[in-house]
């Protein structure tokens, strides 16, 4: 049997704008996360049905074809993957770590006179560690079993459970590709498929961090043999914006405005710009004569020429050029030096003078001392001596998790942005350090502390005013919490593929220019044409479809999304700018949630939820099934009072039972982390 909401699941609905604009506030907005919001999103449920009946009245359409969800996501076994777990041992420490941080915490709290929330209640703690962690809501078995357990540590079990989950990995990953700017094609010809499946395998291994970014500093290779080198390609052809995004990401020191001037709001100057640059200068991310293949010119243009002669009408295939110059694309150290700009007006250097590297602040390692330009400069960014890249790294997870940064914006550390608790961001660097750089051991340390677990305060930052963490900052789901909890609801299997990694992608994408010739390549592309090429590779995905939406985690799909997407929708960024996500509500989000495929999804035949609820005999355990599911907590008495009203409306339960899971989808307690 289907689960069908009162005339959303099939059909185009339109509102005036009056009627969204109203709606918009009351669905989007932080304020007034109560218990009764189901109210306000049944009231969408009756409009819906109006709406609904006084189109059959007009004209009566035959019933649409039942749509089925695809096998891959009905799977109750999803992809394996081997995820690091946390230290064994490192509980007691982790413990003593999160007493030391709510120490700092409440000892500012008190000189500003600011007393603490109140711990938050299993409910709340369940969805907001789920959604932190794990990027999605906690299914129904989840969140019953949390919830029954009587243990008085099964907060810190559940911390630990979710920290070596492929969950942690899935949603970290969405993170760093925020920050990273991970998209899989920087330009035309450069494939970032292997570079992005390293990130997310460095976050699954749980690599130390001084030594995952080293490594992408110092690559060097085709991006299938050494996949780090996908960060340098990034920003390929742009010296100085690698530079400036380097320092942003890493350090929370934004130099770009010295690029062309000093700057005029910090102590930078053009000439240190330029002296840090410099480290970077000789790095060359193209083939070049002398190279195997190369000689008398690019083997890459001589194939695709000699193609020409091939193909009717000189026309060679899209898959044959991508395959030739992705090829053409390999990082490697040169002797090319950094010299000042034409026009630099400056009395302490003359135009076109030759720099000579330099670090904006401290040294270079002396182990690092006989060692390349590049290697200098990432031993010196990534050094235990280096504060601001502990206190950088601290400063973007403690937002995450506390909705707030310690220093605000995260990645403009200077004066007049001064830290809010410097003694906690300087414990947390140190035992950052100390722990060897462990990204999954700091983490731990922040859930385990009484301020994690308080309960949270509205909170914006928009008000001027700072913030001393009484609580988490209540916080809005980002796109990809949305998406995934979604499908949690949905479907049994939502990781029904992985992106591509290097391995798989080097058989088919490796080219020896020494060997090479027309039938090789030709040969080679149909494969390449088969597998990774980005349009078969699609439509390859779309078998995991429903509606023209792949049901899968965030972090697997293209990237970014389309523009028309549900992500894109609901703010993923178009990963052109660093941390570039939005969570403004907007008219298509309402949309989107209102009658978009997404949400429709969890009511076809064969969902995870259908499934559960229909299983459950009395309507009251259904009803309570429905609440678990959804918000992670049992409804209260008002809730109980309108899901029996809106079943009693219905002449078919199920229709009912669809009404209540589409409403609670659309309250402000479904779109926020309390």
């Amino acid at each position: 049997m289907v689960i069908k909401t009162s005339g959303v699941a099939r059909h185009d609905l339109k509102f005036d704008f009056a009627t969204l604009a109203t709606l918009v506030p009351r669905m989007l907005a932080p304020r007034i996360l109560g218990r009764s919001l189901l109210v306000t999103a049944l009231l969408l449920c009756v409009l819906t049905s109006d709406a609904f009946a006084q189109k059959r009245n007009s004209a009566k359409k035959p019933a649409p074809p039942k749509i089925r969800l695809p096998e891959s996501v009905r799977s109750k076994e999803p992809v394996r993957m081997d995820v690091a777990a946390v230290r064994p041992d490192g509980r007691s420490a982790a413990r003593s770590a999160a007493n030391r941080l709510d120490s700092l915490v409440e000892r500012k709290l008190i000189d500003e006179s600011v007393t603490p929330n109140e711990l938050a209640s299993d409910e709340v703690f369940l969805r907001r560690i789920y959604l932190d962690v794990a990027g999605r809501i906690p299914k129904l078995e989840e969140a019953t079993e949390f919830l029954d357990d009587s243990d008085p540590n099964k907060r810190e079990k559940l911390i630990d459970k979710l920290l070596s989950s492929p969950d942690y990995v899935s949603h970290m990953y969405n993170f760093w590709a925020d920050v990273l700017r991970l998209v899989e094609r920087p330009q035309a010809n450069i494939v970032a498929d292997p570079y992005l499946a390293y990130v997310k395998d460095s976050i699954r291994t749980n690599k130390p961090y001084d030594k995952w970014v080293y490594e992408m500093l110092t690559a060097d290779g085709k991006v299938w043999e050494n996949p780090a080198v996908g960060y340098q390609l990034r920003d390929d052809g742009m010296p100085l914006p690698y530079i400036d995004n380097t320092v942003r990401i890493f350090l929370g020191t934004q130099i770009g405005c010295a690029q062309c001037h000093d700057h005029p709001f910090d102590q930078w100057t053009q000439y240190q710009f330029y002296e840090l640059a410099a480290y970077t200068a000789g790095t060359r991310t193209r083939i070049r004569k002398g190279d195997p293949g190369y000689t008398k010119g690019n083997p890459a243009n001589d194939l695709i020429n000699e193609a020409r002669n091939h193909y009717d009408k000189g026309r060679v295939p899209g898959q044959f050029q991508r395959l030739v110059r992705a090829n053409t694309y390999r990082v490697a150290e040169s002797k090319a030096v950094m010299k000042l700009p034409h026009d630099y007006a400056y009395l302490d250097a003359k135009p076109n003078e030759v720099v000579k590297p330099a670090v904006l602040w401290g040294e270079v390692p002396t182990s690092a001392a006989n060692s390349t330009p590049r290697e200098q400069f990432a031993a010196w960014l990534t050094s235990r001596e280096n504060e601001r890249f502990s206190k950088t790294l601290v400063n973007r997870l403690w937002k995450q998790f506390m909705g707030v940064g310690l220093v605000e914006p995260i990645d403009d550390f200077r004066d007049e942005n001064p830290c809010v608790n410097e003694p906690l961001m300087d414990f947390l660097a140190d035992e950052f350090v100390k722990g060897q750089f462990d990204v999954k051991e700091l983490i731990r340390a922040v859930l385990y502390s009484n301020t994690y677990q308080r309960q949270s305060s509205d909170y914006e930052l928009t008000s001027g005013q700072p913030y001393y963490f009484p609580g988490p900052a209540l916080r809005r789901l980002s796109a990809e919490q949305i998406w995934d909890s979604m499908l949690t609801l949905a479907v049994y299997n939502p990781l029904p593929f992985q992106r591509p990694d290097a391995e798989a992608m080097a058989g088919v994408m490796d080219l020896d220019f020494s060997r090479a010739n027309f039938e090789s390549v030709k040969k080679q592309s149909e494969r390449f044409s088969e597998t990774f090429f980005m349009g078969n590779y699609k439509r390859e995905l779309n078998k995991h479809a429903y509606q023209g939406n792949v049901l899968c985690r965030a972090s697997e799909l293209p990237s970014p999304s389309s523009a028309s997407h549900f992500l894109r929708q609901f703010g993923q960024g178009d990963r052109e700018t660093i941390n570039g996500a939005q969570q403004d509500a907007t008219v298509p989000q309402i949309l989107a949630m209102f009658n978009g495929p997404i949400t429709h999804v969890m009511l076809e035949e064969g969902s995870a939820i259908v499934d559960k609820v229909l299983a459950i005999d009395k309507a009251k355990d259904r009803i309570d099934a429905i609440f678990l599911s959804v918000l992670a907590r049992l409804p209260n008495q008002t809730d109980r009072a309108i899901a029996a009203s809106e079943l009693s409306k219905t002449k078919n339960d199920n229709v009912g039972y669809g009404n209540i899971i589409w409403a609670l989808l659309n309250t402000r307690e479904f779109l926020f982390i309390q």
